[in-house]
């Protein structure tokens, strides 16, 4: 088994400063947190993008299309921020044979209280398992990007046709 794992940034990444939220993007993070759970299957971290993804533009997502297209494995994990996961989500739909999930996290990964490690469990389970697609991996929950938001205020993903919590 092998994953493939583009890293675009997003608070994932981030590494903060100081108190006025000043922040860089630091080395991918999916490394460190695979290495130390001692996952036995391969998998390869490549920054793509280091953008906050309401910096994204189409021209990047185009870009985050490519690279997925580009790799000869079906298994492919894209850490991305929150705020536009679901608008590059939809941007990937229609690539043929290829299983891709996209997650995040609402804290970063290099905090102690982080949702980050459990994502990305999550997003490599999930990507194991799942016919080829385009899915959003995030809260213990997989959406389809046709039908998913972030609700910033209760900070989570939501199915937009249901009234699930």
């Amino acid at each position: 088994m092998y994953i493939k794992i583009l890293a675009t940034g997003g608070t994932f990444d981030k590494v903060y400063y100081d108190a006025k939220s000043d922040f860089h993007f630091g080395e991918p993070m999916a490394t460190a947190l695979l290495e130390e759970a001692n996952v036995t299957f391969d998998f390869d971290v490549e920054s793509i993008l280091e953008k906050d993804s309401l910096d994204i533009t189409e021209q990047d997502r185009q870009h985050i299309r490519q690279k997925v297209i580009e790799q000869s494995n079906d298994k492919i994990i894209i850490t991305h921020g929150t705020d536009t996961m679901v608008e590059t989500a939809r941007r990937l739909q229609n690539i043929e044979d290829k299983t891709i999930v996209i997650f995040g996290a609402m804290q970063p990964a290099r905090m102690r209280y982080s949702d980050a490690i459990f994502n990305t469990g999550f997003a490599c389970s999930a990507v194991q398992i799942l016919q080829p697609g385009v899915y959003i991996a995030m809260n213990g929950k997989l959406f389809d990007p046709q039908s998913t938001c972030k609700n910033v205020a209760l900070s989570r993903f939501e199915s937009i046709d249901s009234s699930a919590s």
